[in-house]
């Protein structure tokens, strides 16, 4: 009789393999940091906070860290993952090092939040228009989503306070931008609050809405190609006057609390004026029917305001609200948009869900938790991570095709960015050769010669 052994083949493991690099892949996000200038534009961002006879770079230091969170990282330690590779990341600072620039931009405050902003937009502006057609203002517009996320503490760190949901920790907003249905999108503004910050409150979901239009091109930053979409929380009569102040004359398709007005108006709306809701392929959507709102529920409200309310049969097992009617879900929303069909509009508005997606990478890209004490630091770090995030959802714009361009970064790591490689130096070359074996392989070569036919910055 044999002995069993096992499913799986017995090996030997033995250090002091040379010239073998770990997270090969991540040589995408390497020439993607190159096409877009965020390399040349970080590094003349924070150059006024470089101390005399300094070694490191401190642009390079914060985009290493940015890096190593793009690569599965969530805290500044992480950044030795790209300090065991020199020949793929260049030299890396320590720990030590990282941590005093850290402290540093934080002791700076908005100085440095500002212009480590400012080198994102540059470099955001640069890398749409090397995406052409596959970039998220190719149809002419420009979509923002503004979303709530709940951050975990599990210290008691500066800010952190019990949340809504009965959790303790931040509170971010955070605003996005989106793809569409062949992409993901990028992060454009994220705003660091204590965890028992409001919901509701319009200044800081009009503080979210500047830093995002700083992010975009300036024809975007006013004017009808640039919508805003936020759930009920932004339902709020400051920020929808602020977002359709004269002068600004932004798009907005905002969420709408179903109060006890809109209720008693929903029941009066005649059965003609129900307009079945469709879905994205254009068919009917089973059971859900749409209709807009008129007369004194709108008083108040800016001029131009539209009220569209959406009545759906619930799932199986779902409970009714006592502002439902009729055994039906009522869901309500508000938006400033002439000249479209309700059913459209409010397809348009549905997809405000995809926001629920970028903020799911998110929390797998650095923003689990907060990794440091104090707040001016985790505002730095929130920079951190929406570079990652960018860095992110860039790559695939510029050099993937297909499904691959819908990848999360889950997926973008097991696939593409863990993959080993041999480093051999011929002549005066260094070569990075990847397993010919590893499934996503060609994904990787396929993505590493579209990145190298954009033109380089300057």
């Amino acid at each position: 009789m044999s002995k069993r052994i096992g499913s799986y083949p017995r090996v030997r493991i033995e250090g002091g393999g040379r010239a073998v690099v770990s997270q090969a892949g991540g040589v995408l996000l390497v020439e993607t940091v190159r096409k877009a200038g965020l390399d040349a534009a970080v590094s003349a961002a924070v150059a006024p906070w470089r101390k005399a006879r300094a070694v490191h770079d401190p642009g390079k230091i914060l985009l290493d860290v940015a890096l190593a969170v793009a690569l599965g990282g969530d805290c500044l330690a992480d950044v030795a993952m790209l300090r065991a590779e020199p020949a793929v990341f260049g030299p890396v600072a320590s720990d030590p090092t990282v941590s005093r620039l850290i402290d540093t931009l934080a002791a700076a405050g908005p100085k440095a939040l500002t212009a480590i902003r400012a080198a994102r937009a540059e470099a955001r502006q640069r890398v749409w228009g090397l995406a052409g057609r596959e970039a998220p203002d190719a149809g002419g517009t420009v979509t923002v989503d503004l979303d709530g996320v709940l951050v975990i503490a599990h210290s008691d760190k500066e800010d952190a306070a019990p949340t809504w949901k009965r959790t303790y920790g931040h509170h971010p907003l955070m605003g996005f931008v989106d793809h569409g249905p062949g992409g993901t999108g990028e992060p454009v503004a994220a705003l660091l609050r204590p965890g028992n910050a409001g919901s509701n409150t319009a200044a800081d979901h009009i503080t979210a809405t500047q830093l995002a239009l700083d992010q975009l091109p300036k024809k975007y930053r006013r004017g009808r190609r640039t919508l805003i979409r936020t759930d009920s929380a932004g339902g709020t009569h400051d920020f929808v006057a602020w977002l359709a102040r004269r002068g600004r004359w932004l798009s907005y398709s905002v969420g709408m609390t179903v109060t006890e007005q809109v209720h008693q108006h929903v029941l009066k709306v005649p059965a003609s004026a129900w307009t079945p809701a469709v879905e994205t392929d254009g068919e009917i959507r089973d059971g859900a029917w749409v209709a807009e709102l008129t007369g004194d529920v709108q008083d108040g409200w800016p001029k131009g305001m539209r009220l569209i309310v959406r009545k759906e049969r619930p799932h199986p097992g779902a409970q009714l609200r006592l502002i439902d009617a009729d055994g039906m879900r009522l869901t309500c929303f508000a938006t400033n948009t002439v000249g479209r069909p309700i059913a459209e509009l409010e397809l348009r508005h549905r997809l405000r869900a995809r926001a629920e997606d970028r903020i799911r990478n998110a929390r797998a890209t650095g923003l689990r938790n907060l990794p440091l004490h104090r707040t001016a630091q985790n505002r730095i770090w929130l920079e951190i991570v929406q570079i990652a995030l960018d860095l992110l959802a860039w790559m695939p714009m510029l050099a993937l095709t297909g499904k691959a361009r819908l990848w999360e970064p889950r997926r973008l790591r097991l696939r593409l960015f863990t993959a080993a490689g041999q480093l051999v130096t011929t002549g005066r070359r260094r070569i990075l050769r990847l397993a010919r074996h590893w499934p996503w392989t060609r994904h990787i070569t396929a993505a590493l010669d579209q990145l190298a036919l954009l033109p380089n910055p300057g």
